[in-house]
C-alpha cells in the first residue's frame, strides 16, 4: 500500500513537471481549406501536426485527461479552420440542446479553443461548440471575473461555422472562423497564444493542452503557443446587418389605452479597417426586444444597476469598461422629465398625456478598437441620442402642449491601453457627455496601471479618477485606489486604500453607489486546489474594512467579514459568510442630507448558500440568511430556493424564489419637517420575487424562451422619528398613510430562429402589469399568493414584434458576384 502511495506521488510529480513546460505548435498553412462538414476526412487535415496529450484543471489538477483527444489547425488567407476529434464511447456523450452561450451547468460536453492573437498574455478569443453543435463565444480580458467555467465576456457573438458528427469511438467537431471575427497584428510572421480545452460533463472534467494551474493568477498567460503564421493576407472585413422590426403595443395610461404600431428599420455594420483595428456602428438602431428588467421598490439611497440586454453594448465593449467607468444603461435611458409629465398628470385631472416615451432613442453609435503590433490597444465609443418629447392635451381647452423631457446628448468614450509584459498594463480612460443647451455636460479621466512580477506572484495596482461637471453649478471630484496583494498560490494577501471626494461623479455615463468615502481593506485567503478525502476543493477568506466619510472627514463604520467555500466530492457546493459590525455605524446617504448621519447599531449578519449536483435532472440551488441588531430589536431573515428541472435534451424549466422579511427595519421615510429635517422610520418590510423561466430547443439553432417574473414588496410603518446631529432618534408623533403595497409583472417570450450564419429572425412577446395599478389590500391578509391572484386581474401592457436580421459579407457577395 505504502509502494502504491508513493507510485502516485511520483506520477504526479511528473505531471506538475509536465505542467511548467509551455506546450507550441507550428502553424501551417493550407492551399485548400476543408470542407466544414464534421468528418476530417479532408486531404489537407494530414499536413497538420496533431496536438494530444491534455492535462486535467479539474477535478484533478495535473492529472492526465481520462478520454484521448486530438486536434489539428489549419489556416489561409480566409480563416482558421480547427478540427478536434473527442474519443468516448458514444453512449455516454452529453447532448442537451442549449442557448447560444448557454452550455454552463447543463448536460452536455464541448471542446473549445482559445487564440491570443497579439500574443500578449492578456487579451484573446474564444470559440467553443457543444456535442449538440451550439456555440458560445466570448472575449477574453485581464479584468475579466466571471462565473466558474467562464474564461470571458460571452455577451459577444461572432459569425463563424462549426459542424459536429458522433462516431463509433467518439465525436468530432470541425471549426471554421474567417477573419471577419478575429483581430491580429499586421505582421509577416506572427505568434499567437493557443490554448484548447475538453469539458466532459458525466464527471465533471475540464482538461486543456496546455496546463492551466488554477495556483496561478490568470488565464491568458497559461496558454500554449501557435507560431509561424506567415504572410496572412486576409479579404475585405467587410459586413451588413439590415434589420427591420414592426410590432403592436398596447400601454395602459390614466384611464385609458396608448395603442402603437411598432415599426422601424436600421444597419449594422463591421468594417475590418485593417487586421488590428474594426469598426462597429448600428445606424437607427432599435431595442425593444430585450428581457425586462429586476424592478424592485427601492428604498435605499443607492440607484439599482440593472443588466444589460441590448447587443449592440453588449458585443466588444470590454476596453470600454476596462476603467469601470462606462454603464451603458445611460445611452438611451428613460428620459430625465419623464416622471415630471406623470406627476404633472396626477396633479391636475384635466391633463391628458398623448405621448410620453419611456425611453430614448438613439440615432446612432459607433465603436472603434483595436491591438497594433506593439500590443498597443485604442478604443473609440461614440453614441448620439435624440431629443425626446412629450405631448399633453389639456380637456378643457383641447390644446396640445409639446415638452422636451430629454435633450439632444453625445456620449463618447476614448480608452488607450498598452499591455506590458507577463499581466501588467497601464491604461488611460476619457468618458464626455455632451448635451444640448443648457444641460449638464460632464467628463472623466481615469488612469489604470497593474504591474505584476516576473514571478505572477504579487502585484501592486493603482487608479487615478478626475470628475469634472459643467452646468449651473459646475463641480469636480476626484478617485484614487491603491492595492498591493500576493496573487498567486494556495495563500494569497491584499491591502487596499480607497479615496472618493465629496464631488466626484462618474455617473452620467458610469455608475457609482456613492461617493464622498475612504475605506481600507485587508484581505487574506486560503484555497486548496488538490481534492482531499471529502472535498475537490475548498477556501477560506477573512477580510476586514475600516470606512470614514471624506468630507467632513468622520468614522463611518468598521466590519470584518468572513467566508468559507467547500466543493464536495458529490459536486454539491456551500459557502458560509458571516459580517459583524461590532460598534455603532454612522451611515451618511441613508438620511439624503448633507452631512447627516443616521446611526445604527452593532450587526451581525450570518448567511449560507449553495447547491446541489448540477448534472442531475432535478437541479436545487438554496439560501438562507439571518442577520440581526438587538439594540434596535431588529431581525433580517431570508430564504432563497431555486429549482431547474430537465425534461428532456431540448425542453427544461427553471423557477427561482426568493422571500425576505425584516422587523423593524429603520430608514428614511421620505418625508421632511417644514424646516426641512428628515424623518425617519422603524418599518416591517417583506418581499417576495418568483422567477419562472424555460427554454424548448426545437432544433440548436430554434428555441423557444420563456421568462415570467412577480415581485411583490409590503413596507408597513411602525414609528416615525427626527434625528439628530449625531445620527441618534428623537421621539416624533405617527403619520398615517404612509404603508406601501407594491407589485413588478413581466412576461417575455421570445421565439429565435438563426436560419443562416448571422441571420436571425425573432417573434417577441411581452406583457406587464401597467405603471399605475396598484393592488388593493382591502379585506383579509395582504399575503404574496394574495397580491399574486389579484395582480392578473389588473390591467396589462402588451407588446408583439417581429424582428428580421439577415446578414450580409462582402465578400461572399463578391464571389456571387
Amino acid at each position: 500500500m505504502r509502494l502504491n502511495s508513493h507510485i502516485c506521488i511520483f506520477l504526479l510529480l511528473l505531471c506538475f513537471q509536465s505542467v511548467a513546460q509551455v506546450k507550441t505548435s507550428q502553424a501551417v498553412k493550407t492551399n485548400q481549406p476543408p470542407k466544414i462538414d464534421g468528418l476530417l476526412d479532408d486531404e489537407a487535415w494530414n499536413n497538420a501536426p496533431v496536438l494530444e496529450d491534455f492535462v486535467q484543471n479539474y477535478p484533478l489538477f495535473g492529472g492526465p485527461c481520462s478520454q484521448r483527444t486530438t486536434v489539428k489547425i489549419l489556416y489561409d488567407n480566409s480563416a482558421v479552420y480547427v478540427g478536434a476529434y473527442l474519443y468516448d464511447d458514444p453512449s455516454l456523450i452529453r447532448k442537451q440542446f442549449t442557448a447560444r452561450d448557454g452550455e454552463q451547468q447543463t448536460d452536455v460536453d464541448y471542446f473549445s479553443v482559445f487564440f491570443d492573437t497579439y500574443n500578449d498574455k492578456q487579451n484573446g478569443f474564444q470559440f467553443l461548440v457543444t456535442s449538440a453543435n451550439v456555440q458560445t463565444d466570448a472575449r477574453l480580458t485581464p479584468t475579466y471575473t466571471g462565473d466558474f467555467g467562464s474564461y470571458g465576456d460571452k455577451t459577444w457573438d461572432a459569425v463563424w461555422e462549426s459542424k459536429v458528427s458522433t462516431q463509433a469511438d467518439g465525436w468530432i467537431v470541425e471549426i471554421r472562423i474567417p477573419y471577419i471575427s478575429l483581430r491580429f497584428a499586421k505582421k509577416d510572421v506572427q505568434d499567437w497564444g493557443l490554448q484548447l480545452l475538453r469539458f466532459m460533463r458525466r464527471n465533471n472534467e475540464t482538461s486543456f493542452w496546455n496546463p492551466v494551474n488554477p495556483q496561478v493568477n490568470g488565464f491568458v498567460n497559461q496558454f500554449g503557443g501557435f507560431t509561424n503564421l506567415q504572410k496572412i493576407e486576409p479579404p475585405l472585413r467587410l459586413s451588413f446587418s439590415p434589420y427591420v422590426t414592426t410590432g403592436y403595443r398596447t400601454s395602459p395610461v390614466g384611464n385609458t389605452y396608448l395603442n402603437e404600431w411598432l415599426r422601424n428599420g436600421g444597419m449594422d455594420v463591421k468594417y475590418g479597417i485593417n487586421e488590428s483595428f474594426t469598426l462597429d456602428a448600428t445606424l437607427i438602431p432599435d431595442f425593444g426586444q430585450v428581457i425586462s428588467d429586476n424592478v424592485v421598490n427601492n428604498l435605499t439611497p443607492y440607484e439599482v444597476q440593472f443588466q444589460e440586454n441590448r447587443q449592440f453594448f453588449t458585443e466588444g465593449t470590454e476596453i470600454f469598461n476596462k476603467a469601470k467607468l462606462f454603464y451603458s444603461r445611460r445611452v438611451g435611458a428613460m428620459p430625465g422629465g419623464y416622471f415630471g409629465i406623470l406627476d404633472s398628470a396626477d396633479a391636475d385631472p384635466n391633463i391628458e398625456i398623448i405621448k410620453n416615451p419611456s425611453s430614448t432613442q438613439l440615432y446612432n453609435a459607433i465603436k472603434f478598437s483595436g491591438r497594433n503590433r506593439k500590443k498597443f490597444g485604442i478604443g473609440i465609443f461614440n453614441a448620439v441620442t435624440a431629443p425626446m418629447h412629450a405631448i399633453i392635451r389639456n380637456r378643457l381647452t383641447n390644446e396640445e402642449t409639446k415638452i422636451e423631457t430629454e435633450p439632444l446628448a453625445n456620449y463618447n468614450i476614448l480608452v488607450l491601453d498598452q499591455a506590458l509584459r507577463g499581466r501588467s498594463y497601464v491604461t488611460f480612460t476619457n468618458t464626455n457627455v455632451i448635451r444640448n443647451g443648457r444641460a449638464r455636460d460632464a467628463n472623466v479621466s481615469a488612469l489604470d496601471i497593474a504591474l505584476y512580477d516576473k514571478g505572477n506572484i504579487h502585484a501592486l495596482q493603482g487608479t487615478v479618477r478626475y470628475s469634472k461637471i459643467w452646468g449651473t453649478d459646475p463641480y469636480d471630484g476626484y478617485n484614487t485606489t491603491l492595492r498591493y496583494g500576493k496573487v498567486s498560490g494556495n495563500w494569497q494577501y491584499s491591502l487596499q486604500g480607497n479615496v472618493e471626494s465629496k464631488n466626484y461623479d462618474p455617473n452620467d455615463l458610469g455608475i457609482l453607489a456613492a461617493a464622498n468615502e475612504i475605506s481600507y481593506r485587508g484581505t487574506i485567503s486560503y484555497r486548496k486546489f488538490v481534492p482531499t478525502k471529502n472535498f475537490i476543493t475548498y477556501s477560506y477568506s477573512l477580510s476586514p474594512r475600516l470606512v470614514y466619510l471624506y468630507e467632513p472627514y468622520a468614522y463611518s463604520k468598521f466590519d470584518v467579514t468572513g467566508s468559507a467555500f467547500w466543493i464536495f466530492r458529490n459536486f454539491w457546493d456551500v459557502t458560509l459568510t458571516t459580517n459583524i459590525i461590532p460598534g455603532w455605524e454612522k451611515n451618511y446617504f441613508e438620511l439624503r442630507t448633507d452631512g447627516r448621519p443616521l446611526s445604527y447599531p452593532s450587526n451581525y449578519i450570518f448567511q449560507a448558500e449553495g447547491s446541489t449536483d448540477s448534472r442531475k435532472k432535478i437541479f436545487v440551488r438554496f439560501g438562507g440568511i439571518y442577520a440581526t441588531a438587538p439594540k434596535y430589536d431588529n431581525v433580517y431573515s431570508g430564504v432563497s430556493l431555486g429549482m431547474r428541472y430537465r425534461f428532456s435534451n431540448k425542453f427544461s424549466l427553471d423557477l427561482q424564489t426568493d422571500s425576505h422579511f425584516e422587523e423593524n427595519q429603520l430608514g428614511y421615510a421620505f418625508m421632511r419637517e417644514t424646516n426641512g429635517e428628515p424623518i425617519v422610520g422603524f418599518r416591517d418590510n417583506r418581499d417576495f420575487t418568483s422567477v419562472l423561466s424555460g427554454i424548448y430547443n426545437f432544433a440548436y439553432r430554434l428555441n423557444l424562451t420563456l421568462r415570467a417574473r412577480h415581485y411583490w414588496n409590503r413596507v408597513n410603518y411602525i414609528s416615525f422619528h427626527n434625528v439628530d446631529a449625531n445620527g441618534y432618534l428623537l421621539s416624533r408623533a405617527f403619520i398615517n398613510g404612509r404603508n406601501e403595497n407594491f407589485n413588478v409583472f413581466n412576461l417575455d417570450a421570445f421565439l429565435t430562429w438563426d436560419f443562416r450564419l448571422g441571420s436571425r429572425l425573432i417573434l417577441g412577446y411581452k406583457n406587464w402589469l401597467g405603471q399605475d395599478e396598484a393592488v388593493s389590500i382591502n379585506t383579509g391578509r395582504n399575503t404574496y399568493l394574495k397580491n399574486l391572484g389579484e395582480t392578473f386581474d389588473l390591467r396589462h401592457g402588451n407588446e408583439f414584434t417581429i424582428r428580421f436580421i439577415y446578414f450580409l459579407d462582402y465578400n461572399q457577395l463578391r464571389k456571387k458576384r
